[in-house]
């Protein structure tokens, strides 16, 4: 068995075009380009995954739609794990649930050997985005609750989707390697993968590909352009009275949040231009006639690495006392619940997958894809442009510390500086959309969805086919990973007692999910979740003259 594998190893190995020179990081950028020429057995096999992938479409349906239909909200996603976990059971694979002491994380594991390739993907969704799918304007499903506005029901379904299809090829083939699935749980909250990372997930993985809903098909190498970020609500305890009978007795917590709030925006004049930070009340007090003796305020600090946004923190917490100490009260409670590095992806990875990006190439739109996204980006008062028909993909570098002026997190960070990671863009969503939004919701569950993953699931099936039949994509993975880190060394935001916040979102579910049970998709009895909701596909606003 073991000769049968090297064997194989050795028929399947590529030409490697030389590389000039060694090294990592900005040096390895400026003086390497890699290139890897598959054998034509190898492209075989990618032929055949890819083929294989098209018959998985309708599973690939089924499991966007479902874990659509079920919208959880971060450490809530408990219908999404068992179905994604019963799936992947079924398949074969070994599950691990609860994993890093959150209960809807899992871990599935299937094969033996190396390499160890690593697939993930977010799993949670966004308050208040409900959305009924295919219908181009805003009409929730129901009023408040949660939904899928940026798109998470679709990454785990593609990574699912390409493991089963390699996995056969795999066992049919005798071809050594590990799988390991995983999801990003409470993505939206930046509060999973650190946890992933802390409890040792990833110190025997090799590479790991992460995917991510986009307008696009591409992957990028180097630095990201995204900002650190650490995630803290900030507690005050003070003392009740009759706000009208006794003011003087009572110590209000409510306006040592105000007042904290209001000194980060006079500081906010004083901060560079790359940082972002923003926050919301949670809790205010009880009632108008009574005096808050609780309150707190949640906050979302971003910069460009490590160090720059634990200094924002640490002037915030000087903030918090300062607040306390003018209102008389007490901070209570400084707790961290969420935080990400900013992602350095890895460069001979990012270049192999977009080997493969511009052989499967952007999915065929029809006219009916077309018409909900002119629909819908008319509807935000956005440029009419539709979906792109681009035939290609895209391959994007480092993003220059000039470059980067603020924007959005992802602790696919806390990974990236684990090991080699690449984060494959799919084409499932409508450009034009403004994030985090209702709007965001409209394409997941139908065709244009549908669609994006199975070439996403192309792509992924045929990289790690690249990488377990391509021993050099592993090893310059490994070099450019260790200069990556020669400076710079990962250590996460948390302590080492801080554990993950599960209970965020929990009210929020006891509230929406007796109604949101109502509306789970049923594949037994409908053929796709639009025809269970009896959407016409496209529904557009109707314009009176």
């Amino acid at each position: 068995m073991r000769l049968r594998s090297l064997l194989l190893v050795a028929l399947f190995a590529p030409l490697v075009l030389p590389a000039q020179g060694r090294g990592g990081g900005a040096n390895w950028a400026d003086s390497i380009k890699f290139k890897y020429s598959a054998s034509p057995q190898l492209e075989k096999l990618k032929a055949e995954a890819s083929a294989e992938i098209d018959k998985q479409a309708k599973l690939i349906q089924v499991m966007v739609d479902k874990v659509f239909s079920f919208a959880e909200p971060g450490f809530q996603e408990f219908e999404t794990m068992k179905y994604l976990t019963g799936v992947l059971e079924k398949e074969g694979f070994k599950i691990t649930r609860g994993y890093a002491g959150m209960p809807t994380a899992f871990v599935a594991r299937w094969g033996s050997g190396k390499p160890v390739i690593s697939l993930g993907s977010d799993i949670d969704d966004i308050p208040q985005a409900s959305n009924k799918p295919g219908v181009g304007y805003h009409d929730p499903m129901i009023a408040g609750a949660p939904g899928h506005g940026e798109g998470h029901n679709a990454g785990m379904p593609l990574n699912v989707a390409a493991a089963i299809v390699v996995k056969k090829i795999m066992e049919r083939d005798k071809i050594p390697g590990t799988l390991v699935l995983w999801p990003g749980v409470a993505e939206e909250l930046m509060s999973g993968k650190a946890w992933l990372v802390r409890e040792g997930l990833f110190k025997d993985v090799d590479i790991t590909i992460f995917t991510h809903v986009s307008n696009d098909l591409g992957v990028s190498w180097g630095q990201s352009s995204s900002n650190a970020l650490i995630s803290a609500i900030f507690k005050f305890k003070g003392s009740s009275a009759h706000s009208a009978g006794a003011p003087w007795r009572g110590k209000s917590a409510l306006d040592a949040v105000m007042l904290m709030g209001q000194s980060w925006e006079y500081k906010r004049e004083h901060l560079d231009l790359p940082q972002r930070s923003h926050y919301i009340i949670l809790d205010g007090g009880d009632q108008p006639n009574v005096v808050p003796s609780t309150a707190s305020i949640w906050f979302y600090f971003r910069h460009l690495d490590y160090d720059r946004t634990m200094a924002m923190f640490d002037d915030a917490k000087k903030m918090a006392q300062g607040a306390a100490m003018m209102t008389g009260t007490q901070v209570d409670t400084v707790m961290m619940v969420g935080s990400g590095w900013s992602a350095h992806f890895s460069r001979p990875v990012a270049e192999a997958m977009y080997a493969n990006i511009a052989k499967v190439g952007m999915p065929k739109w029809d006219e009916k894809d077309q018409a909900l996204a002119r629909g819908l980006q008319k509807e935000l008062g956005q440029r009419e442009t539709g979906l792109s028909n681009a035939t290609g993909g895209s391959l994007g570098g480092p993003a220059s510390e000039a470059s980067r002026t603020g924007g959005g997190s992802d602790d696919i960070g806390d990974v990236a500086w684990s090991g080699p990671t690449v984060t494959l863009r799919f084409p499932s969503n409508i450009p034009g959309t403004p994030g985090h939004n209702w709007a965001n919701a409209v394409a997941m569950a139908t065709p244009i969805a549908h669609k994006g993953v199975v070439q996403g699931a192309k792509v992924q099936a045929m990289t790690i086919l690249d990488i377990l039949l391509t021993p050099q994509i592993v090893t310059d993975a490994q070099t450019y990973f260790a200069e990556q880190t020669r400076t710079v060394k990962y250590k996460p935001f948390f302590a080492a007692t801080d554990q993950p916040p599960i209970w965020l979102n929990k009210e929020r579910m006891e509230k929406f999910r007796p109604e949101m049970v109502k509306f789970y998709y049923d594949e037994t009895k409908f053929s796709t979740y639009l025809e269970q909701l009896g959407i016409t596909y496209p529904t557009l606003r109707r314009i009176v003259p």
